[in-house]
């Protein structure tokens, strides 16, 4: 993921990459966020560090890293598990999304934005090449993201999609639940190119409306999949 990432100049700190404590935090965080680590999961810290082949005290700073995003909690001297799908925290990041890409989208079709829109379908492409193969679909997620980031960064705002990402581990859990319903992929891959036509097209409204649309789907379905899945959730 970071070789793809930088491929765009883009950069990837929640992934792998960085000190040992990124690295493991970054793998612990993608393993959550696929679902390889279940919601009650319990992490122990020495099968942790044989694991990673690393000392106790990265294994224990990165499990306080995912503490704070809510990802884990940390039962003190006894174990950490991995904790279940926080609706409201889906709410709350969807709502700073739903903010924070809008405008991305507003002020991408108010410039010259031919740079970010090449990136972009070039993107898309590699999202259509696997969308047809289910063993890609953590690939496919990961271009997802890769996606938003480079809209952000058209603008100069990469840290604020450093901000988003952080804050949006129970929304990406949720939506890798949603991920492999019929005709989703098809959905994102749709979402995407209306987004690239909206900032194409120069009109403002046209490209935060395809955003708009784009992140509601996930959230839509946020009942539905607590009644599909009742033990992921909280």
């Amino acid at each position: 993921m970071v070789v793809m990432a930088e491929t765009f100049g883009l950069h990837a700190p929640l992934m792998q990459g960085g000190t040992t404590v990124q690295r493991v935090y970054g793998d612990l965080r993608r393993r959550i966020i696929t679902l390889e680590l279940a919601p009650d999961t319990t992490l122990s810290r020495t099968d942790l560090s044989d694991t990673y082949g690393v000392s106790q005290t990265p294994i224990r700073e990165a499990l306080q890293l995912l503490k704070q995003e809510g990802l884990v909690f940390i039962f003190p001297q006894s174990r950490t598990v991995v904790t279940r799908i926080d609706v409201p925290q889906i709410y709350e990041a969807h709502f700073l999304r739903m903010s924070l890409e809008t405008e991305v989208c507003r002020r991408l079709a108010a410039e010259d934005s031919d740079a970010t829109l090449s990136r972009a379908r070039s993107i898309l492409r590699m999202q259509e090449a696997i969308s047809d193969d289910p063993s890609q679909i953590a690939m496919f997620q990961e271009l997802d993201e890769v996606f938003h980031q480079t809209l952000f960064a058209g603008v100069g705002q990469i840290g604020l999609n450093h901000l988003v990402r952080e804050r949006s581990g129970h929304l990406e859990r949720a939506r890798r639940l949603h991920l492999p319903e019929k005709g989703k992929v098809v959905s994102i891959l749709d979402g995407h190119k209306a987004i690239i036509a909206g900032i194409a097209s120069g009109r403002p409204e046209a490209a935060t409306d395809a955003m708009r649309d784009h992140l509601s789907q996930t959230v839509s379905r946020i009942e539905a999949l607590r009644r599909e899945f009742p033990d992921h959730f909280a």
